[in-house]
C-alpha cells in the first residue's frame, strides 16, 4: 500500500541551499520539485548506476551495518528515503517474517522500483513529515540520503517521534574524504567514469544528471559535527559517528 506525498510547508530551520547547489534550485519548494523529477526519471536505471559507482557499498555492507546496530528479527523498521530499496531489502531479510518494514520516499518512481524487489508497505512522503503515529517503530534507517534533506532538524525530530522508547536510529552516509587528492578522485569517478560506464551499458541519460547532482551534494554535505549536534538537539542519546575507508559514515543514536 502506498500513501501520497505530504506537501506540508517546511518548518523553520530548513537548511539554506548551498551555493554549490544553486545551479539546481534556489529554495526548498524548487528543491523538492527538481529532485523528485530527477529521481523519478532515473529510477529505472538507478540500481545499475549505483553498482557502477561503487560508492553506495554492497548489499553485504548495508546488511552488516543494520545488524551491527541492533536490527533483529521481529522488529518494526522505517527505512526513510528508501529509494529503490537497497537498504530496505537488507532490513527485510534481518527482521524476517515476524517483523515489519515500512519504506518511505517522496519519489513514486523510486518506490515503484522498490516494490519490484520486496513486498513491504510504502509511504510516498518526506522525512520531515512522516505519516506514522508516535512511538510506532523500533528502528529507523536512512541510506545515503541525509544530504538530500531540506530541513535536518525536522527530519531528526520526526525520526525521534516515530521511534519507540529505546528505539535506534542508523543513518548511513557518504562524506567528503579528508585529503584533497581523494576528493578529486571521487569527483572524477562520479562525474566522468560513471557516466561513461552508464553509456556503455545503455543506462538512461537521466542518471548522468542525477550523478552530477550526487557529486555536488557530497561536496556540499554538512560536517559530521553539525549532524551530531543536530541529533542531540532532536533528543537522541548515545549519539555516535563511525567511519569506514574514510568515506562511509554511520551516524547512530537512541531514543531514551
Amino acid at each position: 500500500m502506498t500513501r501520497p506525498v505530504n506537501e506540508t510547508t517546511p518548518r523553520r530551520g530548513a537548511l539554506k541551499p548551498d551555493p554549490r547547489l544553486s545551479a539546481y534550485f534556489s529554495d526548498e519548494e524548487e528543491r523538492r520539485a527538481v529532485t523528485r523529477e530527477m529521481f523519478d526519471h532515473a529510477a529505472p536505471a538507478y540500481d545499475r548506476a549505483e553498482k557502477l559507482t561503487g560508492l553506495g557499498s554492497g548489499a553485504w555492507y548495508r546488511r552488516e551495518v543494520l545488524r551491527r546496530n541492533g536490527l533483529a528479527a521481529g522488529m518494526t523498521l522505517l527505512d526513510a528515503a528508501a529509494g529503490t530499496g537497497l537498504v530496505t531489502v537488507a532490513a527485510h531479510e534481518l527482521v524476517g517474517a515476524s517483523g515489519r518494514v515500512v519504506a518511505l520516499d517522496p519519489s513514486p518512481g523510486m518506490l515503484a522500483e522498490l516494490r519490484k524487489k520486496v513486498a513491504v508497505e510504502t509511504l510516498e512522503a518526506y522525512a520531515e513529515s512522516i505519516p506514522l503515529p508516535d512511538d510506532h517503530v523500533d528502528f529507523v534507517s536512512m541510506g545515503y540520503a541525509l544530504r538530500h534533506v531540506g530541513d535536518l532538524d525536522s527530519a531528526l525530530s520526526e525520526y525521534l517521534r516515530v521511534l519507540n522508547s529505546g528505539g535506534r536510529l542508523c543513518i548511513m552516509e557518504i562524506s567528503r574524504p579528508a585529503s584533497r587528492l581523494a576528493r578529486v578522485l571521487m569527483r572524477f569517478h562520479i562525474r566522468v567514469v560513471v557516466p561513461l560506464l552508464a553509456r556503455l551499458t545503455r543506462s538512461q541519460g537521466e542518471v548522468k544528471r542525477l550523478w552530477e547532482y550526487y557529486g555536488d551534494t557530497i561536496e556540499a554535505a554538512l560536517e559530521p559535527a553539525r549532524i551530531l549536534d543536530a541529533m542531540r538537539r532532536a533528543g537522541f542519546s548515545d549519539v555516535n559517528c563511525s567511519v569506514t575507508l574514510g568515506i562511509f559514515r554511520e551516524y547512530t543514536g537512541r531514543k531514551a
